[in-house]
């Protein structure tokens, strides 16, 4: 009678009715909190390389995804590691409509991994305790603690919530494996362990995180050696899959940004950073008050600093209490350091950031604690009859809603710094006065905006809080270029060059320096060595084309300019200047100006006819063609834009032009 109602459908349904519907009403309030992050507009640090001045993400097509998952020890797009999944992921986006000025299409499918992360936690936390109620508040308080805001606005930051999907759905195939010991969900827990790699290789512990999980909650092993084997030998193509990831990200950063090792610093920094983020994380997540997206070192790094001193002392008393609970449950023990060695690769023992902390690394390795919390739910529930109507849930159901109800004002009161660029560098100044990375970004932001001077002051001061800033020289040349200071702008770029060699950007902008002082074959050697860096530069490609045409070498030039407008479709002054080549060299075999036609008139379209220089050069392009009616029109619209901008000389030059091309009708 009992096996009959065991197999009875309706009664396997309504065993997941209620896990069902808890998972669907706390992924819904997670969105509910989150949803201003859909129109968050804030550009952080890195998200040129992989948004703004990323072709690849801009250029959705297998071939930009074969690039992706092929580049393996040198990503030409992106400084640091392999993580071809997550660019992937960003270029889909790109072609849902994403772009720089409308991040709503990444922003969506942010919060839906997240949403979708915050289902998996509750599913691998009732599978380990079989408790849905303490699952779902659990996982209630992960889906909208504010320390997971920043991978949802960040749009370089997608590589930290698609490891922990794959990372999550590894967990729970491996809770499936040991529960049934069934092939298929070894070998779908291996698989999701490599997709997880393949999206950010900090997911590397996975392995190590199983066998903690094997000693507690799963309770597989006990601590006799040959149990230890067995169980470490079951994991050996996850830990050889761990070794590969581990060498290929340090090659990969190391070729295309830094890494600094352990001996590169100073006697007894090491322990000292591990002490500080050890209590920084757990009181970030306990008490998450003044949240950034950078973290500077403190200052002084010594047992002098107060900070320093209360972080070493915490550690102790932290490991020595952790000891003592052992006596009682391995809960407590296994879980912070299922926290620890998740988060291990980014607690700075190998430095390949400027920050000595980051919200988004606690994000995965905080299940380690939400295990420990849902343990203690359980036994709540099993001593105190909480599932019944009592003072102990009514007590309980007001802390969770307390709990919950901070969580959401304080993740909603951070996400509205990530409303613009401006706002979220003016709160990280805030907290961290001297943060040079900060300074540099401001700077990037005014200048994007015309305000040139207030954009040099900004960099002038992330170059004064921190001399080895290499983007602040990089991009400070720029404004000293085009204000004519030619002398301080060569110092910069040698600066800049200085501190990082491999920056194609450094040398394209030493090459408009030559350019400008006539030194054509030195500002050809310096676009080499920037397409040598990177081959899909479009913009030094476009560059080396201007400086072959003017060195007369139109057949390279042209061969350049066609690469570009390959890598970069949408660049008006790439189609612009080619035809202009088309249309005014002098070699008969390159002279085409029906073709230059074709080109200056898409310039013009994607200008939409508002640039006054494009249209002259469309105008141009129809004469030599012998289409003046055309020229002619085209002539009184550029004379009519350039007028009304006060261009005197380009508005007289296409008088003159104008005047010829009704005569030339006649």
């Amino acid at each position: 009678m009992d096996g009959q109602q065991n197999n009875n459908p309706s009664t396997a349904y309504r065993k997941f009715e209620l896990p069902a519907i808890l998972v669907i009403a706390v992924c819904a309030i997670v969105v509910m909190v989150h949803w201003p992050a859909l129109s968050a507009r804030a550009l952080s640090f890195d998200d040129g390389q992989y948004l703004t001045n990323n072709l690849l993400v801009q250029k959705p097509s297998m071939a930009s995804a074969k690039r992706f998952l092929v580049e393996v020890l040198k990503p030409s797009t992106v400084k640091g590691y392999y993580q071809p999944l997550s660019m992937i992921s960003l270029m889909l986006d790109y072609a849902l409509g994403g772009r720089s000025d409308n991040l709503m299409p990444f922003h969506r499918t942010s919060l839906m991994l997240h949403m979708a992360n915050t289902a998996l936690i509750i599913v691998l936390l009732y599978l380990l305790f079989e408790n849905v109620w303490a699952a779902a508040i659990v996982g209630l308080l992960f889906g909208i603690h504010p320390l997971t805001v920043e991978p949802i606005p960040w749009v370089g930051e997608r590589k930290t919530l698609l490891a922990a999907f794959f990372a999550l759905w590894c967990l729970i195939f491996y809770v499936r494996y040991t529960r049934t010991n069934n092939r298929k969900s070894y070998i779908a827990c291996l698989a999701t362990y490599i997709l997880a790699l393949m999206s950010k290789p900090t997911s590397v512990p996975l392995p190590v995180l199983m066998l903690l999980m094997d000693y507690w909650p799963l309770q597989r092993t006990d601590l006799k050696l040959k149990n230890i084997k067995n169980f470490v030998f079951e994991k050996w193509p996850f830990f050889v899959f761990a070794i590969v990831s581990a060498v290929i990200t340090y090659i990969s950063q190391t070729q295309t940004a830094f890494t600094a090792l352990p001996s590169q610093y100073r006697h007894g920094v090491v322990p000292m950073i591990l002490c500080h983020n050890i209590i920084f994380y757990l009181y970030k997540i306990i008490w998450p008050v003044n949240l950034s997206s950078h973290y500077p070192y403190p200052a002084p790094m010594s047992f002098s600093n107060p900070v320093i001193l209360a972080a070493a002392i915490g550690t102790f008393v932290l490991i020595a209490l952790l000891l003592i609970s052992l006596r009682w449950t391995r809960a407590a023990m296994t879980g912070w350091l299922f926290f620890f060695v998740g988060i291990f690769p980014t607690m700075g023992i190998i430095g390949f950031t400027n920050t000595i902390a980051s919200d988004k690394f606690a994000y995965l390795p905080s299940v380690g604690l939400l295990m420990i919390l849902a343990v203690f739910l359980k036994w709540l529930w099993s001593v105190s009859d909480i599932g019944k109507f009592t003072r102990q849930s009514i007590g309980l159901a007001i802390i969770v809603l307390a709990m919950v109800r901070a969580e959401a004002i304080a993740t909603r009161q951070y996400l509205v710094h990530w409303q613009d660029s401006m706002s979220l560098c003016k709160h990280i100044l805030k907290l961290a006065p001297n943060e040079a990375s900060s300074y540099n970004l401001i700077g990037f932001t005014l200048q994007s905006e015309g305000k040139y001077d207030d954009a040099a002051n900004c960099y002038r001061q992330a170059i004064l809080f921190n001399p080895n800033e290499a983007d602040a020289y990089n991009n400070l040349s720029v404004i000293l270029i085009s204000q004519g200071k030619i002398n301080e702008a060569v110092d910069c770029l040698n600066k800049s060059l200085q501190i990082y060699p491999n920056s194609a950007e450094a040398y394209n902008n030493l090459s408009v320096l030559f350019k400008l002082q006539g030194k054509f074959n030195e500002a050809v050697d310096c676009l080499r060595r920037a397409l040598q860096i990177n081959p899909d530069y479009a913009d030094g490609l476009s560059n080396l084309g201007i400086v072959l045409g003017m060195q007369g070498k139109s057949e390279e030039a042209i061969d350049c300019y066609r690469k570009a407008i390959k890598l970069k479709p949408d660049d008006a002054k790439v189609y612009n200047n080619l035809a202009w080549l088309l249309v005014t060299d002098s070699n008969p075999k390159i002279r085409n100006p029906a073709q230059a036609v074709e080109f200056a008139e898409r310039a013009v379209e994607l200008t939409k006819h508002q640039s006054a220089v494009i249209l002259n050069t469309l105008a141009e392009t129809y004469a030599a063609a012998g289409r003046f009616d055309k020229a002619i029109i085209t002539a009184q619209e550029t004379l009519a834009i350039a007028s009304a901008a006060q261009n005197k000389e380009l508005a007289d030059y296409v008088r003159k032009q104008l005047e010829l091309y009704k005569q030339s009708k006649r």
